[in-house]
């Protein structure tokens, strides 16, 4: 009864196909958790998951802590049913079966528009069981971030962008914890963080201010698939570009 007519994957595809109807130059992101304690997860293992995110054609996602619930090999496992790509920057899988299937950004040219999206993901270490996520190793986000958004922007000179983060919105209670908020500010070539772990239910995007001065989009849409987050950026000749961001109930 708690959120009663709430989410569904049906739900999901329409509003999704019908955004995409609108502005074929959409792309849809996930920020991590897609494993988590149902029982169709319980019983499928993330096959259930994976599939259909595949047929919502989701274009990105990158990896969080409970993605490693049934071990590394587990998700190894299932990659097969997945139609999509992952990205992480701060996980090093050398060591690991992912190794190869991970890469740090993936670049989506839309209209003309270059777009760089990198992943991060947050500390495994006293979350997870190390035997779950095994040689796996995290390096510090926000350090990685600093570097992967500057090889976006100059190296690869994206337009736009994105950081896919599984690290938090913010902690209030450990101002040392590397959080979504601290990203902004730390950084200065991120135009949009999309971010996960804390559930955070926002009703639109917080605008933070980025190292530069310059505002960086800050959003997460809770959890159980309830909402959509849809951002909109506007590019134009000599203006630059604007954006606007809403959360759309499932």
């Amino acid at each position: 009864g708690r959120n009663a007519n709430k989410g569904g994957v049906a739900r999901l595809s329409t509003l999704v196909d019908s955004i995409r109807k609108e502005n074929p130059n959409s792309l849809l992101l996930d920020a991590g958790d897609i494993f988590q304690g149902t029982p169709y997860f319980n019983y499928y293992g993330g096959e259930l998951e994976f599939k259909l995110m595949s047929m919502l054609k989701y274009d990105l996602a990158t990896i969080g802590n409970h993605d490693f619930d049934n071990g590394i090999g587990g998700l190894y496992a299932q990659l097969p049913h997945a139609k999509f790509d992952f990205v992480s920057a701060n996980y090093d899988f050398s060591n690991t079966v992912m190794y190869t299937h991970v890469k740090p950004y993936k670049i989506f040219i839309k209209d003309g528009i270059k777009i760089g999206i990198f992943g991060l993901g947050i500390q495994l270490e006293g979350l997870v069981d190390k035997r779950m996520y095994k040689e796996t190793i995290y390096n510090n986000p926000i350090e990685i971030a600093q570097d992967m958004s500057r090889i976006l922007k100059t190296k690869e000179s994206c337009d736009l962008v994105i950081c896919l983060s599984h690290i938090g919105y913010d902690y209030k209670n450990n101002p040392e914890k590397p959080s979504d908020l601290k990203l902004a500010s730390a950084t200065k070539d991120i135009d949009l963080i999309i971010g996960g772990h804390t559930h955070t239910f926002l009703p639109k995007p917080t605008i933070e201010q980025n190292s530069a001065g310059k505002p960086v989009l800050v959003n997460q849409v809770g959890a159980y698939g309830l909402y959509l987050g849809k951002i909109d950026f506007y590019f134009e000749p000599g203006k630059g570009m604007t954006s606007n961001g809403t959360s759309i109930l499932v």
